[in-house]
């Protein structure tokens, strides 16, 4: 099976924008946000992932993205 990806650090890169920045934007801490950005987290809220995406002028799609898994079934 495959997985989730966060592209989180990208978008921010590409977007010129810093953690400090968009954790204030989104309203979560600098803690979490970092979770989410390295992919330390399991599940999302929508809400979140529609202010991330506000913050960044972004698409869900253009920060999620699905890995398949390498292992042989």
């Amino acid at each position: 099976m495959g997985r989730i990806v966060l592209r989180l650090d990208r978008m921010m890169v590409e977007r010129g924008r810093s953690l400090n920045w968009l954790a204030d934007r989104v309203g979560i801490t600098n803690v979490n946000l970092s979770k989410i950005k390295n992919n330390h987290v399991t599940a999302i809220r929508f809400s979140t992932l529609a202010a991330i995406c506000e913050a960044l002028d972004c698409r869900p799609g253009d920060i999620l993205d699905y890995v398949e898994d390498d292992t042989p079934g």
